[in-house]
């Protein structure tokens, strides 16, 4: 049998009307437990409402699907294409990123509105879409998934901000210790990283290319919260040997001596704020919540280090997508269990030891979607791997989150690595 270039055409038409309502459903359903109070909400110039979330990923597919490709598509509201734009300079002006907390208009039920008309005209353009339109829709649908994490995390740091404190867990679970952490071996040599061009891929995790490995050990979890809270007992966050010199100043100034949502009970043990609830810290947990600073001061004090994003997605490369993701609907990390290499994906993400920057042979795309990562590489790291609110389907081995080293209102952790000689 002979498969045309038709017969691809209308095979990735069925998969993005497959996939379009599902991801679209999935953002609407994350926010169920949100009342439309909670979903105005914005704690800080970092975070953006959830409104906003789901009006800006609706903005999305109208700005670079309907209003080039779709012949006679009738904008829901011209006042939308300034106001939910987030940062496409080529597009024209956009409202100031902090002040997405004063959107009260239009209301909750007018940016649903918004939603339902153009997913009634993204299902009908489907039907018969061109080639280089499908592109920009799965670009848009992985966009969507990107903030289906953060209308989590952002709603996640605004509840926790506000005056009142939440409800302790009903009851807490057993306390459990993690499983024994044990060293992967890695081979030295040249190895080949990034995206190979097969299937999706955000620009910047290619061009695929070689790179030179010395041979090291990574370890088989990510570290747990009773090993984070040895640290903290041996006044890690007192010892400014510890710490990057940008770190200790930030450490002094913010006061830190905890992960981020843990707090202190005059008894002196510590609870964390998970799923809107406080809750006894978990010591076989992965810890959770750390900034690049904390997370390469934990592996100075334990005389190992983070490893490359080089090194980690070698490792990564051997293993399947074990851990907890955003369908299981707990959106916290759980427990390490078995053998062997553990979550190296889900749980949480990995911060690694280098800078965000271009692959070599980077070049973005033409266009205002050319803005979607390259210009974001500057003062920020990466991390690797996913979190539990990561939607299971959107992670892979070369995917290349960054954050700036401070942040740590992401499921943020670590896993440790060291050289061997």
């Amino acid at each position: 049998m002979t498969v045309t270039v038709a017969d691809n055409q209308r095979t990735a038409v069925e998969r993005m009307r497959e996939s379009y309502p599902q991801v679209r459903e999935l953002s609407v359903r994350i926010t169920q437990a949100l009342t439309p109070e909670d979903q105005m909400l914005q704690s800080m110039p970092d975070a953006s409402p959830t409104k906003w979330h789901l009006a800006h990923t609706t903005w999305f597919f109208e700005t670079f699907v309907l209003k080039v490709h779709a012949n006679g598509y009738q904008l829901f509201d011209p006042r939308f294409t300034y106001l939910f734009n987030s940062y496409y300079k080529q597009l024209g002006g956009h409202p100031f990123r902090g002040n997405r907390g004063l959107m009260s208009r239009p209301t909750l039920e007018e940016v649903r509105a918004y939603r339902l008309h153009v997913d009634r005209a993204m299902m009908k353009f489907l039907e018969d879409a061109p080639p280089a339109a499908l592109e920009l829709v799965e670009l848009g649908l992985n966009h969507e998934q990107q903030h289906q994490e953060l209308i989590l995390t952002d709603s996640k740091h605004g509840l926790w901000s506000g005056p009142l404190r939440p409800a302790p867990a009903p009851e807490a679970p057993p306390a459990i210790s993690p499983p024994a952490l044990s060293w992967i071996h890695v081979e030295d040599g040249i190895h080949s990283v990034g995206h190979d061009g097969r299937g999706f891929a955000f620009d910047n995790e290619g061009p695929r290319h070689d790179v030179l490995l010395r041979p090291f050990e990574i370890a088989s979890r990510p570290v747990a919260n009773q090993e984070y809270l040895e640290f903290m007992d041996d006044d890690g966050y007192g010892r400014p040997e510890l710490w990057l010199s940008e770190g200790w100043d930030t450490v002094c100034r913010e006061r830190w001596n905890a992960p981020f949502y843990w707090e202190r009970t005059p008894d002196g043990s510590w609870w964390q704020f998970a799923n809107y609830i406080l809750k006894p810290v978990n010591p076989a947990e992965p810890v959770c919540h750390i900034s690049y600073f904390e997370a390469d001061a934990y592996a100075r004090w334990s005389g190992k280090r983070l490893p490359t994003e080089e090194e980690w997605e070698v490792a990564a490369g051997r293993m399947p997508a074990n851990g907890t993701f955003l369908e299981h609907g707990l959106f916290h990390p759980q427990p390490a269990k078995g053998e062997g290499m553990q979550q190296i994906f889900g749980d949480v993400w990995e911060w690694t030891a280098s800078p965000y920057v271009a692959y070599p042979g980077f070049k973005a795309a033409s266009g205002a979607v050319g803005e979607y990562n390259g210009k974001f590489m500057c003062n920020q790291f990466v991390l690797r791997g996913g979190s539990c609110v990561t939607p299971a389907s959107h992670i892979r081995t070369t995917y290349r989150n960054f954050f700036p080293p401070q942040a740590r209102w992401q499921f943020s952790g670590l896993r440790l690595a060291h050289d061997r000689s």
